[in-house]
């Protein structure tokens, strides 16, 4: 397969900025495979996702990012650069419930994700047989009100050691403190129902059955020290209506988190995604 190079950038909307970056990439003999731009007018601000062939590209990788920078100083051009052929690294949190672990774990399994998973943390011991079928280390850490600080400094230590650059929360039932999130900003995504903030605390799904809603949504966003405050990524609904059960409710969204989540991950795994202004750019 072609290896193609990916650069992420945001800076001040000038006119001549996608000339500047096109002629660059043409000039060093690149092929443009993909490109997609936009424009936030209420901040002049701009957003852009380009890719290209590495094939004939005549600066090598490790040097991309230098021979950029005069572009850079330019425009005032933040920007990112990865690799298709460099799979994100990726660790899973979870707790007791194995829906969102299980698909994408399935989906890694079968290549529909760009993405390896070095180790999964849990604070229950439920999914050892399912890591183990998988041929994934599992660390069961467990978690008390007067430990969570020597758990989190394990997990940390954990992360840096297999040098993760995303942490999924597959529905992991414990709130991360301030100084693990400030660790690795838009690093952590988090996926939940949609119901907040009408119905907030324990069983949700039974507060809204009992309302009588008429729609289930999810939701899949960075995790910041604000509790699920941070930039949205991906949201999906679906209809329900008073013939549902409470357990087609629960199941419903049990469906929309799994398919929400992977979502918001395939997004991240294929470099789609800008953050501004506590809000999201997410690139097709």
């Amino acid at each position: 397969m072609t290896t193609s190079a990916i650069l992420l950038i945001s800076s001040p909307d000038k006119k001549g900025l996608v000339y500047s970056l096109t002629r660059f990439i043409y000039e060093h003999q690149g092929n443009i495979l993909h490109a997609e731009q936009h424009i936030d007018e209420e901040n002049a601000y701009f957003f852009m996702r380009i890719e290209w062939d590495l094939t004939l590209f005549d600066i090598p990788r490790e040097h991309i990012l230098s021979a950029l920078e005069p572009l850079q100083n330019e425009w005032a051009m933040e920007a990112t650069l990865s690799f298709s052929d460099e799979p994100t690294r990726v660790a899973l949190f979870v707790s007791r419930q194995d829906h969102c672990l299980a698909d994408l774990l399935n989906r890694v399994h079968h290549q529909n994700l760009n993405m390896d998973i070095p180790l999964i943390i849990s604070n229950h011991a439920d999914h050892e047989a399912l890591a183990r079928f998988y041929g994934i280390p599992y660390h069961h850490i467990p978690i008390t009100p007067d430990n969570k600080p020597l758990v989190e400094a394990e997990q940390r230590r954990l992360l840096k050691e297999h040098n993760i650059d995303l942490v999924v929360l597959a529905r992991y039932m414990q709130v991360l403190s301030s100084d693990f999130v400030d660790q690795w900003p838009h690093q952590i995504i988090n996926v939940h129902h949609s119901f907040l903030p009408a119905f907030v605390g324990a069983n949700p799904y039974a507060q809204a059955y009992a309302r009588g809603v008429k729609l289930i949504g999810s939701t899949a966003h960075f995790v910041t020290p604000i509790l699920d405050d941070g930039p949205i990524i991906a949201q999906h609904v679906v209809n329900v209506s008073h013939k549902d059960s409470l357990s087609s409710f629960i199941q419903k969204g049990k469906e929309l988190e799994k398919h929400v989540l992977t979502e918001a991950v395939k997004k991240y795994t294929e470099h789609k995604i800008l953050v501004f202004k506590n809000r999201t750019v997410v690139f097709d």
